[in-house]
């Protein structure tokens, strides 16, 4: 396969709300950051992506994610911003605004949870579904690649979405693909077109973000 073209896509999931705090399912409902709790981590963030520039971000268009990336700056550069409802949260449908402890003992919840999230939430989505939506943006991201050439992009995004775009890319278990609030993942990725015209994202390197900092010796 020949390589039409590279990305580099950073996600970042948003801020602490309120619900993060309560472990609530908050899929999604348009809950707003939680200050001051936030304020910290969006600070971190801010400070790992300043010497950083974008030639294009996504955000999904609940509230929290663009309340984020106000904090974050990153978007100051000139970069063109797009809300994107793709990068929605997982709908967690009947679940939403609960806790485990009132879920546990239906038979359906643990019924999700043993299919480690490919069941159907009753009233929301499957994994699959989530996937989906994830794949036709992709396939928008090659496009515009392919239109433009190399690209840099943000996409603040939620912890579904990060985990499902983990699992695809670095092929890691459901259960470690978890990322923090104001933090992400970054990758290099390459997008690759077989001699049928069919195309295929393939990831070269990934890291966090904010970056690591470095074990002492």
């Amino acid at each position: 396969m020949a390589t039409d073209l590279t990305v580099e896509l950073v996600a970042v999931r948003h801020g602490i709300t309120a619900w993060n705090l309560e472990r609530r399912y908050q899929g999604q409902r348009d809950i707003p950051l939680l200050f001051p709790d936030a304020q910290a981590g969006l600070i971190t963030l801010r400070e790992a992506l300043a010497l950083e520039s974008f030639d294009l971000i996504y955000s999904s268009d609940l509230h929290r994610c663009q309340q984020t990336l106000e904090w974050s700056q990153a978007a100051d550069t000139g970069a063109p911003v797009h809300l994107e409802a793709r990068l929605r949260e997982l709908d967690f449908g009947d679940y939403e605004g609960k806790v485990y402890d009132e879920l546990k003992d239906l038979p359906h919840y643990r019924a999700w949870i043993d299919s480690v999230g490919e069941l159907q939430i009753p009233g929301g989505e499957s994994a699959a579904q989530l996937r989906e939506r994830l794949d036709a943006w992709l396939s928008d991201l090659a496009a515009d690649a392919r239109a433009n050439g190399p690209r840099k992009i943000l996409a603040m995004t939620h912890g579904g979405v990060i985990r499902e775009l983990r699992r695809r890319f670095e092929i890691i278990h459901f259960w470690d693909a978890t990322v923090l609030q104001a933090q992400g993942r970054r990758w290099q990725l390459s997008y690759h077109v077989d001699e049928k015209g069919q195309g295929e994202w393939q990831c070269s390197s990934s890291s966090a973000v904010p970056a690591l900092a470095s074990a002492t010796p």
